[in-house]
């Protein structure tokens, strides 16, 4: 025993003679006691986006291509019966479908694969109703494969897929197992042989007369996450974006991206209400898409013209300024080509949205709120909704306001400023807050409204204002607000026969 404590003895004195040679060195170790005076983040309020579902907030505008043989036979919905001998797109460019969007500010375009007709834009292997079959190429052609390098050509464009579950023209339809399957293969095709898809379109839509089919959506979700984990699927039920409930491109006055999945079903009609509005007490994030076309229909019609600017506009504020991503439809023509007036009118809709948000009256006026987390220099002072960071920087409120009354942050500009439009977001990365909010000037309400989100744009229906104090007061907030960014602005587009 004594021989055993003698053998340990020297390493327990080396220990502490080498812990007494550290301290004398005198190394500038921080202390806890300065760190804990350092305001930390507030807690998150659940639930909250992923990363990949924050990706597609920040997109605001992607763009739909409905393209196939209803292109050729002008109709919307195909019957199935559709010979693949009409598709032939002589002059298809897919360059030119990406640098539109590209110069309309679409980082995303999402292809009708395969719509309620059955006809597939690529040569799969378990159908010979594809281009495989048409005179396009001599039926080497693939338009998946085209846009897909088209994009990666480009660069800052990404791909979408539609695969419509519907099928008019497939013969296993109505066989739940064997068209189950013959589905499942189908995506596995798009999804291992294209490259990176950011989102795959799953709809409900079916006519009265289709026949009885159950669709495995559960399998199919979870094959696509297996395939590529960080696509965004959107459906009526998600899991990832969720449709707005109507094609007009318009979402609730309140939106909310948080809503509960398990209300939820695809092609229910009886909750458009509640997809259109989502719920505060939802626990899933599951933010809403509004998806509407250029044109009166999906796909191109030569007696159709693209929707007027001011309609688009109208559309871009009640969707992109709702809280909600758009989805525009711009659907290429016969020739292959997108139409020269549809590319028009997107660059006019690109110029009109620059021309009214580049520009922020407020960025160089003094801001002050009700409270700041950890007082001043804290890190949280209403300055930050002034900076070019709209997600990650932000205002942040006194824990000890919590309850006490109204939260507010004001914009002082000291001379007059003239705008039309008030643009308020959250920091959504920590989950989204309030429930109801007004605006002021020099004391004077001028907008009130419900949710905020990523992104609650205020269009004056009086048109444009003059003052120099801008107030955001926040009446109710699940937990203190978090306003990540601020903006006034002009559209010269909005009631421009009063100016």
């Amino acid at each position: 025993m004594n021989l055993h404590h003698h053998q340990r003895f020297p390493r327990i004195l080396f220990l502490s003679i080498t812990l007494t040679t550290l301290c004398s060195l005198q190394f500038p170790i921080p202390t806890a006691a300065g760190k804990d005076r350092v305001p930390t983040p507030p807690l998150p309020v659940l639930p909250l986006p992923s990363f990949s579902q924050l990706k597609w907030q920040q997109r605001e505008l992607i763009m739909f291509l409905h393209f196939g043989v209803n292109t050729f036979t002008d109709s919307e919905w195909g019957t199935g019966h559709e010979s693949p001998s009409i598709f032939d797109p002589a002059g298809l460019n897919a360059g030119q479908w990406v640098s539109t969007a590209a110069a309309a500010g679409v980082s995303l375009v999402i292809l009708t694969a395969k719509h309620h007709d059955g006809f597939c834009l690529w040569p799969s292997k378990y159908t010979d109703h594809s281009v495989a079959s048409s005179p396009w190429k001599g039926g080497r052609g693939d338009v998946v494969r085209e846009l897909v390098g088209a994009a990666e050509a480009h660069g800052g464009v990404d791909v979408g897929l539609y695969l419509s579950p519907w099928d008019r023209h497939d013969r296993r339809y109505g066989k739940n197992l064997e068209y189950n399957e013959y589905y499942m293969a189908q995506l596995q095709e798009l999804l291992t042989k294209y490259g990176d898809v950011r989102e795959i379109w799953f709809d409900g839509a079916k006519g009265s007369n289709a026949p009885n089919m159950s669709y495995d959506f559960a399998d199919w979700f979870a094959m696509v996450k297996e395939l590529q984990s960080s696509i965004n699927l959107f459906s009526d039920a998600g899991p990832d974006v969720r449709w707005v409930g109507n094609e007009k491109g318009f979402a609730g006055t309140t939106s909310w991206s948080t809503i509960n999945r398990t209300a939820l079903s695809i092609g229910n009609d009886s909750i458009v209400d509640y997809l259109n509005t989502g719920d505060p007490r939802g626990t899933d994030w599951l933010p809403a898409e509004c998806d509407v076309s250029i044109r009166t229909g999906w796909f191109w019609h030569k007696s159709q013209s693209p929707k007027k600017l001011s309609d688009l506009l109208e559309i871009y504020y009640n969707s992109v300024g709702r809280n909600c991503l758009l989805l525009l439809n711009v659907p290429p023509n016969t020739t292959g080509l997108i139409s020269d007036s549809d590319v028009r009118r997107l660059r006019e809709l690109r110029t009109a949205i620059d021309t009214i948000f580049t520009t922020n009256l407020a960025t160089e006026c003094p801001a002050k709120a009700s409270s700041v987390r950890g007082g001043k220099g804290g890190g949280f002072g209403p300055e930050n909704v002034l900076d070019k960071d709209h997600l990650w920087t932000y205002w942040a409120p006194s824990d000890r306001e919590l309850g006490r009354g109204h939260y507010w942050i004001e914009i002082n500009c000291g001379g007059p400023v003239k705008f039309n439009v008030v643009r308020v977001q959250e920091a959504i990365g920590l989950g989204q807050r309030i429930k109801r909010h007004e605006i002021y000037v020099d004391g004077e309400k001028i907008a009130n409204g419900t949710t905020v989100g990523y992104k609650r744009l205020h269009r004056l229906e009086k048109g444009v204002v003059g003052g120099r104090r801008v107030r955001v007061k926040v009446l109710e907030s699940r937990g203190v607000p978090l306003v990540s960014s601020f903006g006034l602005h002009y559209d010269p587009y909005w009631h421009s026969t009063w100016q």
